[in-house]
């Protein structure tokens, strides 16, 4: 049994209100019609049967999902979600157990409900494990006037739902902090507008960013290499010695010494090298 094959009223936010007054038109089953419904669908598959049981009972998913409507989520999407919880417990249902199908629909409209908020209310899970998800739906409903908890009263609700303090507390701040959106509003003024996406964005980690500077990087060493290859060995090793040594650099005189020669012509070797490599370096580009 699916949505598809029951005709449920149409729902949407803009006409919640008209689908409220349409569930609350379907009459209410007595406990005979209950149990005349419920054979005839786990007997014979009678899904007349389920689609007048499911309608009859779209009150109650109302009214459940109301009281979740802190969340921050939709009401016609808790709605919806209850919905589906609604046909799963028909699906199930088993009129010989004695139990009226409201008693046993509410588990599954909840567990529905409770998974939604859960995957929906914030981009971080706040419940991953069955005691969180008991302080999760409880809290909200034990904060006195829903104020921040004292420390007695956080002691008081860790004994009553046996949790942790600690977990108290960090469900709390969960709770009440505030969601900022990552872009601005639809209806913002763009030259006025500042949303968390225009300074929490990295382009560094853009991959087409980053891989034309490694080509750039690599294209730029090939290219210094190739040019200090047309160098003759005194020149090459003044260039080095001046621009390329990883430690501190060789000045003119200390070059001078080295090779025998003045410091001037040390700067003129390094100068004509100098301009050698640039000549070396546009062509390596221009054949790129």
């Amino acid at each position: 049994m699916t949505a598809a094959s029951i005709q449920l009223p149409v729902l949407s936010v803009s006409t919640i209100e008209n689908y409220i007054a349409t569930v609350n038109r379907y009459p209410l089953l007595t406990p005979e019609r209950e149990r005349e419904l419920g054979i005839a669908f786990k007997t014979r598959g009678d899904l007349a049967a389920a689609s007048e049981m499911v309608l009859s009972h779209l009150r109650l998913v109302v009214s459940i999902a109301r009281n979740y409507a802190g969340y921050g989520l939709p009401h016609a999407d808790l709605i919806q979600e209850g919905n589906i919880g609604l046909m799963k417990a028909v699906k199930r249902f088993d009129p010989d157990r004695g139990v009226r199908l409201v008693s046993f629909a509410v588990h599954w409209i909840k567990a529905e409900i409770h998974e939604y908020i859960l995957k929906n209310w914030r981009i971080v899970k706040v419940a991953t494990t069955k005691a969180q998800r008991k302080l999760f739906f409880n809290l909200r409903s034990m904060r006195p006037n829903f104020g921040t908890l004292s420390p007695s009263e956080v002691r008081e609700v860790a004994r009553q739902l046996n949790v942790k303090e600690t977990d108290v507390s960090e469900m709390e701040k969960r709770l009440t902090g505030q969601e900022i959106s990552l872009e601005p509003a639809a209806d913002a003024d763009d030259e006025s507008s500042f949303a968390p996406i225009a300074y929490l964005q990295d382009a560094a980690l853009d991959p087409s960013e980053s891989l034309a500077l490694r080509q750039r990087d690599n294209a730029a060493s090939e290219g210094l290499a190739r040019a200090l290859d047309g160098l003759d060995a005194r020149s090459r090793r003044i260039i080095e010695a001046r621009w390329l040594h990883e430690g501190e650099e060789k000045t003119l005189h200390e070059l001078a010494a080295e090779f025998g020669v003045s410091a001037e012509r040390i700067r003129q070797i390094e100068a004509k090298a100098m301009q050698s490599m640039k000549g070396a370096l546009a062509q390596y580009a221009a054949a790129r």
